[in-house]
């Protein structure tokens, strides 16, 4: 199932943890073998569900974060103190233990190279795991689609894929990165938030009709989103996905 399945329609599978990789402290990649998995397209989602002993049963949605070539489902995890699940996913999970999860879900928040461009990417912390699975899936099918992608993290070690985005993994893919809290004395990339000045410097211009998706915390995604349509981008080529501070 593909596209815009709907989880009313899509069943429960089993997935095998087959690696957890630590991509900052409080981040780690969930890499699943899913026998029954039908494939997916860049940005989509699973839910993953937890079941305790007494029967009580907790759900959250997560990104994925491995491209649809890839051999197995990424899921990137970042690690909230009064979360649910994520403590358990980061924590508590070890490789052979199995995860219930469904999907793929979402048929909005996609990219595939017939969609064209140019491509802005625009994400805020953990939102930028559907933007791995965009940029995995731009270099497996050799696309010349002009590719950007703005990251706004807190510091240099909260900064997940940082081997992947800063060592130019992507060839051919402008990766610029904000720093909001802290940065080495001798950081040339951005300092602080993503503001409208930063956004000018990167979108490119509106008559050239890109395709920008934004995913992060709520705030930040309607102020980047806001600032681009008020520029003159076409909202209808502005593409968001959102979270909250909590539930995950």
């Amino acid at each position: 199932m593909a596209g815009t399945a709907l989880p009313g329609r899509l069943s429960w599978q089993l997935g095998r943890v087959v690696e957890l990789v630590d991509e900052t402290a409080r981040t780690k990649n969930v890499v699943l073998d899913v026998p029954e998995w039908q494939g997916h397209r860049a940005g989509q989602h699973v839910d993953i569900r937890l079941t305790a002993e007494d029967g009580y049963q907790a759900e959250r949605s997560y990104s994925i974060a491995s491209a649809p070539e890839d051999r197995h489902l990424v899921l990137t995890v970042e690690r909230l103190d009064d979360g649910e699940v994520s403590p358990y996913l980061t924590d508590v999970l070890m490789p052979g233990d199995e995860l219930e999860l469904r999907g793929p879900i979402g048929g909005y928040f996609v990219w595939e190279e017939s969609l064209g461009g140019p491509l802005l990417l625009i994400a805020g912390g953990s939102g930028v795991a559907p933007f791995r699975a965009m940029l995995r899936h731009w270099s497996a099918v050799h696309s010349s689609v002009p590719t950007r992608l703005l990251y706004s993290s807190r510091s240099l070690d909260d900064l997940i894929y940082r081997g992947e985005l800063l060592d130019g993994v992507y060839h051919g893919v402008e990766v610029r990165i904000a720093l909001t809290r802290h940065w080495p004395q001798d950081w040339q990339g951005h300092r602080g938030r993503i503001d409208g000045e930063l956004l000018q410097q990167v979108a490119w211009m509106p008559g050239e009709h890109p395709l920008v998706y934004i995913c992060g915390p709520t705030g930040f995604v309607e102020a980047a989103a806001q600032s681009l349509v008020g520029e003159g981008h076409d909202p209808r080529r502005v593409r968001t996905e959102r979270f909250g501070p909590t539930g995950t």
